[in-house]
C-alpha cells in the first residue's frame, strides 16, 4: 500500500493547478470515492483540521491521510508524493521561464490560466460548504468572516477562535433547550 499511496498523491500533485484547495476534488475522488480509504465524513473532518494547521494545505491534508492509513511512513510517502511534482515543475519553469517570458503567447497562456485557477479553487469551496451544511440561515458566517479578514485585516486565528466559541455556545443553547 505504501507505493500505492505515493503514486496516488504524486499523480494528484502532478495534475493539479491552483494549490491545495484545487486538489480537494481529486483527493476526494481518489481516496474516498475510488479507493474507499477514508469515509466522506472523515475526509471533511481531515480538511477542517488541515485548514487550521500551519503550513501548506495540500501537504497537511496528504500527511493526515497518509498517517491515518499507514502511520508515520504513510505520512512521509503522501507528503513526498504531493510535494515532489510541484518541486520538479517549479525547477523546470525556473530554468526555462526567463528565456520565454517575453514571448506574447507564453504571457497570454499564463494570463489565461489565472481565471481557471480561481475556478478550481471556487468549486471545492462550494462543495465543502454544501457538505458542511452551510445554507441560507448560516451562510452569513463565512461571508462575514471573509469580509473581516479581507476588509479589516482581522487575523484568521481570531475568526477561528470566535467561530469555535460561537459553535460551542450554540451547542450549549440547543442542549439546554432539549433538557
Amino acid at each position: 500500500m505504501g507505493a500505492e499511496l505515493f503514486k496516488t498523491f504524486f499523480r494528484i500533485g502532478l495534475f493539479t493547478l491552483g494549490g491545495g484547495y484545487a486538489m480537494i476534488p481529486l483527493i476526494e475522488a481518489e481516496v474516498v470515492d475510488k479507493r474507499g480509504w477514508i469515509a466522506k465524513d472523515q475526509f471533511l473532518d481531515l480538511i477542517a483540521v488541515a485548514q487550521t494547521c500551519p503550513g501548506v494545505f495540500a501537504i497537511n491534508i496528504s500527511i493526515f491521510i497518509g498517517y491515518r492509513l499507514r502511520g508515520v511512513k504513510g505520512a512521509l510517502l503522501t507528503a513526498t508524493g504531493t510535494a515532489l511534482p510541484s518541486l520538479l515543475i517549479i525547477l523546470a519553469i525556473a530554468m526555462f521561464f526567463q528565456n520565454f517570458q517575453h514571448i506574447p503567447w507564453v504571457a497570454s497562456m499564463f494570463a489565461g490560466i489565472r481565471p481557471a485557477v480561481v475556478a478550481l479553487m471556487a468549486v471545492p469551496t462550494f462543495n465543502m460548504a454544501r457538505k458542511a451544511k452551510i445554507g441560507w440561515l448560516n451562510c452569513w458566517i463565512p461571508i462575514v468572516s471573509a469580509l473581516l479578514i479581507w476588509l479589516f485585516g482581522v487575523n484568521p486565528i481570531y475568526i477561528i477562535l470566535a467561530a469555535g466559541i460561537g459553535g460551542w455556545l450554540y451547542g450549549e443553547i440547543v442542549r439546554r433547550k432539549k433538557a
